[in-house]
């Protein structure tokens, strides 16, 4: 798959010993590729190696279930318009059991109705926080009865990195599936 950005192409010929140690840590894991940021973040390894691990665990290591994970990461790719996170994760938010219509919402910037309240829940305290930039004392306790206390902190942590992905990913114009129309309209 085509990624296109505005960083200077790598050339494996001149990565230094920490780049490369960082790209061999990146592949051999559970992504197996520097689609998204990692284009980015392999031109500083120190950030790299830092938030390669942060993402594993948000992305594979919470509580939640993956398809809670991912409507956190469409959320948040919503509301940064970030094309290419939106583009890597709406296929897996699909998959995962986030319906049709919810997606589409998103994408549109219309409030989602959702069958299940673990999902409104998700939504709620996603869009109060980027909207706010707080969670009030109602919705705190919401969340922390349906999901416990560690769950709470943990999808925090899923917004908070996917928020500096959706970034890198708009600073950096990273763009992926290039023949496709991109699912935001750009500023």
């Amino acid at each position: 798959m085509a990624i296109e950005s505005r960083l200077t192409p790598l050339d494996e010929t001149r990565l230094d010993a920490e780049q490369r140690r960082v790209l061999e840590a990146i592949l051999s894991g559970p992504r197996g590729n520097l689609d998204g940021p990692f284009l980015a973040w392999i031109h500083s390894p120190g950030l790299a190696d830092h938030a390669q691990r942060l993402g594993a665990f948000c992305r594979y290591g919470t509580r939640l279930e993956l398809r809670l994970t991912e409507l956190a990461i469409l959320v948040t790719a919503a509301w940064w318009r970030s094309q290419a996170e939106w583009q890597i994760h709406e296929p897996i938010a699909r998959e995962a059991g986030i319906a049709d219509d919810v997606i589409e919402a998103l994408r549109t910037g219309e409030e989602p109705i959702f069958e299940r309240d673990d999902e409104r829940l998700v939504y709620r305290l996603g869009s109060t926080l980027y909207a706010t930039r707080r969670v009030d004392a109602a919705l705190y306790a919401d969340a922390v009865e349906a999901f416990g206390e560690p769950a709470v902190v943990e999808l925090v942590g899923v917004f908070g990195y996917y928020a500096l992905v959706a970034m890198t990913l708009n600073v950096f114009a990273v763009r992926r599936d290039t023949e496709v129309p991109l699912p935001f309209a750009e500023p």
